[in-house]
């Protein structure tokens, strides 16, 4: 398996920024609630091998948003050139975001009661657009450069962290998505081997979500999760508002387990792996085994979001550059 990242070193403390779900995205900037996630380096997953992370870093809090991207989009694609919109946001019911007008001038808008749901139908490049876009002060800011580096649509040369830098954005690495979803030190309550098999911080099978008619989930509780299809809304077996839930990881991350898979920056192959599972799957894919290999960087789907990462604030190591990300040179699907 590759990595589109080598291991960095520690840097120390974190903050949190407040989560904004706007109901209208036109100029929103994108607020983000960042979880810390500590014990740096912490073993690994004696199960599955998986999670152990040399250094202190953030996570968000919540899957990214339908009003955050379509802030994104209504910075950086009047024309969109490299495709960050999939006509199925519009057009599905499980998708959140509109587009109206033509090339050069589009403007983009969250459906009702979608602006807070998990935004869906995006590949990797588009979270990694995203991750750019963020690193440079949103805005006005490019989407080529930052942490991954582009050379064309579907083709990235490198990927640069610097974790003394608390305004880079990224999508975590595999075991850094882990660690944020399963991890708790039995010496501060977790499980003896100091990971969980749901990241709602139980081994036991999560309850099932249902649905209120706006998309929460109406059976909230602290191993509530949204898979197994059992949250229907707005025409069928839906996502569900981000949070809602009510479960968390130790760290604080929700959802982490169910609504949408999420992508992560590490690769088997040339795909990116995601975790998490989603409304419309089994428990076992919830689980710390539940993990996803097949899925090209360029395929959108209605199951499919990503969160991002973030160093802690405070002084740290260098910047690391990571090459050999040309496995991710992909041809976009239409």
């Amino acid at each position: 398996m590759n990595r589109l990242a080598f291991d960095l070193l520690a840097p120390p403390v974190a903050t949190a920024c407040s989560l904004l779900l706007a109901a209208s995205a036109l100029a929103a900037p994108v607020n983000m609630t960042w979880s810390t996630v500590g014990n740096a380096g912490n073993a690994a997953d004696p199960t599955t091998g998986f999670g152990a992370v040399g250094y202190e870093y953030r996570i968000g809090s919540y899957e990214v948003t339908n009003s955050q991207y379509a802030a994104f989009l209504n910075s950086v694609a009047a024309s969109d050139p490299n495709g960050l919109y999939n006509t199925n946001m519009g057009a599905d019911f499980r998708g959140g975001i509109t587009r109206s007008g033509v090339a050069g001038s589009y403007t983009y808008a969250v459906k009702a009661n979608m602006g807070n749901k998990p935004v869906n139908h995006v590949s990797w490049y588009d979270a990694a657009r995203m991750s750019n876009w963020m690193t440079n002060g949103q805005g006005s800011g490019g989407t080529e450069s930052g942490v991954y580096t582009f050379m064309g649509a579907t083709s990235i040369s490198g990927i640069t962290r610097d974790l003394s830098n608390p305004s880079q954005v990224f999508i975590p690495t595999e075991d850094e998505w882990y660690k944020a979803a399963y991890h708790q030190p039995a010496s501060q309550g977790g499980d003896a081997d100091d990971y969980w098999r749901f990241a709602t911080q139980s081994n036991g099978l999560p309850t099932p979500a249902t649905a209120t008619a706006t998309g929460d989930v109406a059976n909230p509780g602290p191993n509530v999760a949204n898979y197994y299809w059992s949250a229907v809304w707005n025409g069928g077996i839906n996502v569900t508002t981000v949070g809602s839930a009510g479960a968390t990881s130790y760290y604080g991350a929700f959802d982490m387990s169910g609504n949408v898979w999420e992508w992560t920056e590490t690769l088997a192959g040339s795909n990116p792996i995601y975790r998490g599972g989603a409304y419309n799957v089994y428990d076992h894919s919830t689980s710390s085994a539940g993990r996803g290999t097949d899925f090209t960087p360029t395929v959108e789907r209605d199951d499919l979001g990503f969160r991002l990462a973030s160093p802690v604030p405070g002084p740290g190591p260098a910047a690391l550059l990571a090459v050999g990300a040309s496995n991710l040179a992909r041809r976009r699907r239409a």
